[in-house]
């Protein structure tokens, strides 16, 4: 009689994360200097088996020196080879039992090649940030590195106290003992490996908003320098917070973050609770309000309702697009209905082969799936209605709170809000390549 079947790997990355089992609670322990750029960690991991016996299993972790591993308690055999950690226990852990995982590394983190270029942990001139988004996370830390593998995380990180720590969570304690201060985060919250997100640099805090009043509790992070600008820029960052939570359901995290590193990066980068801006994103002109808007509906488009692989980007980069054009109709700027026009005039101009519901590995951050994902939900807002529309968007990140989904999921969520068949507008604008005519009315 034939045993369980294995769960697939990730069709796109299919040397990261092991679906044999599941992490629920990280604890990492960090001590950084930026000087050497040297890290040294621990991490205690607490995770559960599958469907079937482990005789052994795997965890992500880029180039570092390993000390004592252990789990149960004992020392498993173990080989650390291309970025893969890959453990024996002395005993197979029972189908469905929780075991603990102990991990000792150190070494000098670097970003880990990708097709886009280098992932995770960056050393900046004075200070390191983490941008991990899609696989780079085992460049700081051990992971199950599956985006669908989310954990709570307690993260404690020692620097020299002339730095500031900021990751996403709610600050429990600072530290100072001597030269050193030790910041402890708690992330109760699920989160992907990819979401976990960590700045430290000599950083100015402002708060955003006001809590007492009810509010979400925001505030911002940045090199004290670019303070009157980003005053401006992201000033109405609040009201954004109140129109996303009043249209897609309250703000899934207890607190929301904003870091500004004294650097210039190439995109903004979402984590959990938290978004990373580069000071090219500040300019006293509310130049990059669209991404502000963007990035905060990621939270929950992508952070909170998360996905099951990466096939499905488009959920989180067609619904955070299309949070940029309800914020510029609902601010005074140019309509839904505009933008999409725009959208739709370049789609025109471009290769149309790009399919939303599997754009394939090297498409994913294609402009073609941020554009094409907008309009497919604008085309989905007029086939429902705005009433119908609105509540499926709170329904859905109601009922995927915390959790990972599919294209599939989507749609059937979706059907349930409309008058008629949606197959129409999902086939044409997510499982087709053709470019549909521009909804209209």
């Amino acid at each position: 009689m034939n045993g369980p079947r294995p769960p697939a790997p990730d069709p796109y990355f299919p040397a990261n994360g092991d679906a044999r089992y599941r992490v629920h609670r990280y604890e990492l322990s960090l001590d950084y200097r930026p000087g050497p750029n040297r890290l040294a960690g621990t991490a205690r991991l607490g995770a559960i088996a599958g469907r079937a016996p482990l005789t052994e299993f795997q965890l992500n972790l880029a180039d570092f020196r390993i000390g004592r591993v252990r789990v149960e308690g004992r020392q498993p055999r173990w080989t650390h080879r291309g970025g893969k950690l890959r453990l024996w226990p002395t005993k197979p852990l029972r189908a469905g039992a929780a075991f603990t995982v102990e991990i000792h590394w150190s070494g000098n983190p670097k970003p880990v090649s990708s097709p886009w270029g280098g992932l995770g942990w960056e050393e900046l001139t004075d200070g390191a940030l983490v941008a991990s988004q899609p696989v780079g996370a085992p460049s700081w830390y051990p992971c199950n590195d599956r985006p669908a593998d989310k954990a709570s995380y307690q993260l404690a990180v020692t620097t020299p106290s002339a730095y500031g720590v900021v990751a996403g969570g709610r600050l429990l304690t600072r530290t100072t003992r001597a030269s050193t201060t030790t910041w402890l985060y708690e992330q109760a919250a699920p989160t992907s490996s990819y979401l976990v997100g960590l700045a430290i640099g000599k950083f100015q805090t402002v708060l955003l908003g006001d809590p007492g009043l009810g509010g979400v509790p925001q505030s911002a992070h940045l090199p004290s320098h670019l303070l009157p600008e980003f005053s401006r820029d992201f000033a109405r960052q609040p009201r954004m917070m109140e129109l996303f939570g009043e249209l897609f359901g309250p703000y899934p995290f207890g607190e929301y973050t904003v870091v500004v590193a004294d650097e210039e990066l190439d995109v903004p980068v979402e984590a959990q609770g938290m978004s990373l801006f580069g000071t090219n994103h500040v300019d006293g002109a509310r130049g990059s309000e669209r991404l502000i808007a963007h990035e905060l509906a990621h939270q929950w488009f992508g952070n909170s309702v998360g996905i099951a692989d990466w096939r499905h980007i488009w959920l989180n980069e067609g619904l955070a697009k299309y949070a940029e054009w309800i914020w510029s109709e609902r601010s005074g700027g140019r309509t839904a209905d505009e933008l999409a026009s725009v959208a739709h005039r370049m789609l025109a101009g471009l290769p149309l082969d790009l399919r939303l519901a599997d754009p394939g590995r090297r498409h994913m951050f294609d402009d073609r799936v941020y554009e094409r994902g907008g309009l497919a939900v604008h085309a989905l807002r007029h086939a429902l209605g705005d009433d119908a529309f609105f509540r499926m968007l709170r329904g859905w990140t109601a009922q995927h709170r915390g959790g990972s989904v599919t294209t599939a999921t989507f749609e059937a969520h979706a059907a349930r809000y409309a008058d008629g068949p949606l197959d129409e507008v999902f086939a044409d604008w997510v499982h087709g390549a053709a470019l549909p005519p521009l909804p209209v009315g």
